[in-house]
């Protein structure tokens, strides 16, 4: 296990400065810079002005120069300042991957375990699989856009139970839980059809190994033989979708986000790039980047604790 692990950390460390480098070359080769945005905002800047502040930021230095100075920076613990934010950028990323952690957590709790539970119960009674194929084909039918924006008319325009978005920050724990409900339940429920297929599959196909059938004949409870014997061998594949999950959704859930106005990573690494942060850009998209990893490298050792014999 310490063997995996160690050769993994090596193989993120080389990926994150692989990916630093491409990103930093397609932000170095898109038109403009953060300069050419502050004189647009300031006429009274002049072209003498500009020559000045992009020598004392480097922005006149060749390209694969800036980069290695940033990355020496980086490694030495200085990770500059968000032009965007007039922030230290880590005072601005940790806030947002707080926040995206929180949301990611709670709607990979919530899909997984109810689609899980689903799949393996179509598959433990065939004549339930019918409700697992329907949640998931409506669950993946339902654009997450569109049902953010009806959960926001229902409960928060309609009713008035809950909030429409924010963070309700220095709040009480239950208030923060109601600013949570509606972006987590939209999440959960696009997310929850890929759980439910798999290990609908994955029980089904356990179900009918030999193994299921000599449990049978020893004479053990059903629900010992289908959820001590056929459920772990069936997690392993849906641990990997969770993991897959879990690293798409920290910068992917920009939309679910937007909707409901919360400050997390997908939103801040719209709003740097478009904004021409580079610094913050690179910072964010890395950092998504190592938690989508982190959670690859989990899965494999959940995999292996479940099953031993991958280890080998």
């Amino acid at each position: 296990m310490l063997r995996l692990i160690a050769g993994r950390l090596v193989q993120i460390g080389v990926v994150l400065a692989i990916l630093s480098a491409l990103v930093w070359l397609a932000m170095g080769l898109m038109p403009g810079d953060p300069l050419d945005l502050a004189m647009a905002a300031d006429p009274r800047l002049t072209a003498a002005d500009a020559a000045r502040l992009r020598a004392l930021h480097g922005l006149d230095r060749p390209l694969a120069e800036r980069y290695l100075a940033w990355a020496g920076a980086v490694l030495r613990g200085e990770f500059g300042f968000s032009r965007l934010y007039a922030l230290p950028a880590t005072a601005v990323l940790w806030p947002a991957l707080r926040s995206t952690l929180v949301l990611l957590g709670w709607a990979l709790l919530l899909s997984a375990g109810l689609g899980i539970g689903l799949g393996a119960l179509g598959a433990a009674r065939p004549g339930l699989g019918w409700l697992a194929d329907g949640l998931a084909l409506l669950a993946q039918s339902i654009p997450g856009f569109w049902l953010g924006i009806l959960l926001v008319i229902l409960f928060a325009v309609e009713l008035g139970w809950l909030p429409a978005g924010g963070m309700g920050e220095g709040g009480s724990l239950a208030e923060a839980a109601r600013f949570l409900l509606l972006p987590v339940a939209t999440l959960a429920f696009v997310n929850i059809a890929a759980y439910a297929r798999h290990s609908f599959a994955a029980m089904r196909q356990e179900m009918a190994q030999p193994y299921i059938r000599t449990a049978r004949m020893k004479g053990l409870p059903e629900r010992q033989v289908v959820w001590g014997h056929a459920f772990p061998n069936a997690a392993i594949p849906v641990v990997t979708v969770a993991a897959l999950d879990a690293g798409s959704l920290v910068s992917g859930a920009l939309v679910t986000e937007t909707i409901f106005a919360r400050p997390g990573m997908g939103k801040l690494i719209y709003d740097s790039i478009m904004g021409n942060d580079y610094n913050l850009a690179l910072l964010a998209l890395l950092l998504a980047a190592l938690v989508t990893m982190l959670a690859t490298l989990a899965a494999d050792i959940v995999q292996r604790l479940i099953d031993p014999r991958l280890a080998g």
